[in-house]
């Protein structure tokens, strides 16, 4: 009877503590739900080197993250995402009737990868623009320069070329050419290949 009442207790006080933390749980949801509805967005399209997604979170007057999604088609299937903060640092009323002018600044990360590497690194920016008074259009171009690591999976490679030459049972000499290939080791080295991203964006905000 005293074990029956023990276990009782227990379980009575295991639904407190998981009504308790389920409370909390849609209370921090919530919370989050409404923070974010509360901020100002962007989103578009960035076209340039490479063509990416964005989205931007403006959380204050001049701070705001930067989201960008890209995906290659061409060649060999890549894919690549950044995530950036950037800061506005200066604002100018050159055109009042067409809009204001921006210059904002950023850093963040970047990661990728396709079928023959993996790479990540440090990504910089800096975008100059105009956001329309008429229509929630931001344009803007910018130079985001990028470097770090890259990581090469062994692949194969062709060194040369094997003659290889037969006679068939009729007497023919039949001779064919096939290439020499072998499998280059993976290895690390120094991207520098972004440094030079010159790129045009258009994102909608609301």
């Amino acid at each position: 009877m005293r074990m029956k009442k023990i276990f009782l207790v227990l379980a009575a006080a295991l639904c407190v503590a998981t009504v308790s933390a389920q409370s909390k749980l849609e209370q921090g949801v919530d919370k989050l739900v409404k923070t974010a509805a509360a901020q100002k967005w962007s989103v578009g399209l960035r076209v340039g080197s490479h063509e990416q997604a964005v989205a931007e979170c403006f959380y204050s007057d001049n701070k705001y993250f930067e989201g960008r999604l890209g995906l290659g088609v061409v060649g060999d299937l890549s894919a690549d995402f950044a995530l950036l903060h950037n800061w506005n640092c200066c604002n100018w009323d050159w055109t009042p009737n067409a809009g204001s002018w921006f210059l904002d600044a950023g850093v963040g990360v970047n990661v990728g990868g396709n079928k023959g590497a993996f790479w990540c690194g440090v990504v910089g920016q800096a975008k100059f623009g105009i956001k329309f008074n008429k229509v929630p259009i931001r344009l803007a171009v910018d130079v985001s320069p990028s470097f770090g690591p890259v990581r090469e999976y062994a692949h194969e490679v062709v060194v040369g070329e094997e003659t290889i030459t037969v006679t068939n049972d009729a007497g023919e000499t039949i001779t064919t050419v096939k290439p020499v290939v072998e499998t280059a080791p993976g290895k690390w080295k120094f991207h520098k290949g972004g440094l030079l991203n010159l790129s045009v964006s258009a994102t909608y905000c609301f």
